[in-house]
């Protein structure tokens, strides 16, 4: 593929002040162009410095040395449930259903064990179809891959996201932008559905208590498919980033800065 044709994210980033790395979600027959590669601490978010400093993780379910180092994480990237669920299974009682009700008693997530059952029964884990998915700096030569984006960002570069989101769209019925209960490593894959869909789609992500610890305090995430990715890439000089709101948050930001 010609990287040329990739969408170019740097008259973006400059306008909405984002200085940390995009981090891409890949899923690949190879692992090793996306080298130098960290083992996370369990929780995948974990490596969030790391990604920050060009290592990136992997995780495999054909690849014992790539086993996900998250009980959550394997089951969000791989369908890959706990051993504690599958070895106290049985016809009556399934492993994910062990699973639901085994998380919901240790962290209280839903009403019920009943209700955390349905809202997995609802989701569908991330498959991974190639032998890897790997999670780290974006790699131009590997766009065919890549499946989601992420911008890691603060409450301002946020709503610079979301207006640019809503930029070409007219419905009210289907947000481009959604928000939804999860964990950290099914809101940047799982939780967005179909990530090939030619429909521009992302999420509000980095909600989930269990991997906050990782993130400085003032940093969410905003992960898009590519094909929300690409309009964000496009947003022209008409639009409001270029206008008066926009300006006078970031000077009134600067102000304060200079202030303190």
């Amino acid at each position: 593929m010609n990287v040329l044709l990739n969408p170019n994210p740097t008259n973006l980033l400059e306008h909405a002040g984002i200085k940390t790395p995009l981090i891409g979600f890949y899923d690949v027959p190879d692992k090793e162009p996306f080298g130098p590669f960290v083992k996370p601490k369990r929780c995948f978010f974990s490596a969030y410095e790391n990604w920050l400093n060009g290592e990136s993780i992997c995780i495999s379910t054909e690849d014992p040395d790539y086993t996900a180092t998250c009980q959550g994480g394997g089951y969000w990237v791989g369908n890959i449930l706990p051993q504690w669920a599958v070895k106290n299974s049985n016809k009556e009682h399934p492993a994910r259903e062990n699973f639901a009700e085994g998380l919901n008693q240790r962290e209280g997530f839903k009403y019920s064990d009943y209700l955390m059952c349905q809202w997995l029964d609802n989701l569908n884990p991330y498959f991974i179809k190639n032998k890897y998915v790997v999670i780290g700096p974006l790699k131009d030569a590997w766009y065919k891959h890549l499946k989601t984006i992420t911008f890691y960002v603060n409450p301002d570069q946020l709503s610079f996201l979301i207006h640019g989101a809503e930029y070409r769209n007219a419905s009210v019925e289907k947000n481009p932008v959604i928000t939804s209960f999860g964990s950290g490593c099914g809101q940047i894959a799982a939780l967005l559905g179909n990530l090939d869909s030619d429909t521009p789609k992302a999420i509000i992500g980095a909600t989930d208590m269990a991997m906050r610890e990782h993130l400085p305090p003032d940093i969410l995430a905003f992960t898009v498919n590519k094909a929300m990715y690409k309009q964000l890439c496009e947003l022209d000089e008409n639009s409001f980033m270029n206008k008066h709101f926009w300006k006078r948050l970031r000077k009134v930001r600067k102000e304060g800065k200079d202030s303190d």
